[in-house]
């Protein structure tokens, strides 16, 4: 009953954090489940109030070892990969198509973020979970999840100006 709970309430954020986090779209579905297999496993590990970082905290664990799996067997992504249609409240096939790109453009951003800054990023920013539970979910240091946050929204700033930038003289050759 408590699984199924946590799969209900969290399974979608999961999701979104393992794909966010640099999950091959192919391997997405697996991931998520490999969370929740992780999460029925430890149920008694869970406290209560804190479950949502423990599910976010097993995603990124499960994102990491994909995106190895992933490297050593030569199917990382670039960024560049359109995902998967999703379902959009847009009915227009432009609204869709923009919906694609801005993920795309999104995923290219994130991909340049070094893994332990998009991490905190990712569960702070996208995931909204507080720094005590990142801190909590992460086991690490509150000051360490700061500067890495930091440092996160940082680079994320550096990258969306670097595409704007470069889309910019795309745009003026045309």
């Amino acid at each position: 009953m408590r699984l199924r709970a946590l799969f209900d309430a969290y399974y979608a954020g999961a999701w979104r954090a393992l794909r966010r986090l640099g999950v091959d779209p192919g391997g997405v579905d697996d991931a998520a489940q490999e969370v929740f297999l992780v999460v029925s496993r430890r149920l008694d590990d869970i406290e209560a109030g804190s479950e949502k970082a423990f599910v976010l905290g097993v995603a990124t664990r499960v994102a990491s070892d994909f995106r190895r799996r992933q490297h050593r067997h030569g199917s990382v992504t670039d960024g560049e990969e359109v995902l998967a249609e999703v379902p959009s409240p847009e009915p227009t096939p432009e609204g869709i198509l923009d919906r694609a790109q801005g993920r795309r453009v999104l995923e290219a951003i994130l991909a340049a973020i070094p893994e332990d800054a998009r991490e905190v990023f990712v569960l702070y920013e996208m995931e909204e979970l507080t720094m005590q539970e990142i801190s909590q979910a992460l086991s690490l240091p509150p000051g360490t999840v700061a500067s890495r946050l930091r440092r996160g929204r940082e680079l994320f700033q550096a990258e969306t100006t670097r595409l704007s930038a470069q889309r910019a003289r795309l745009e003026a050759r045309s």
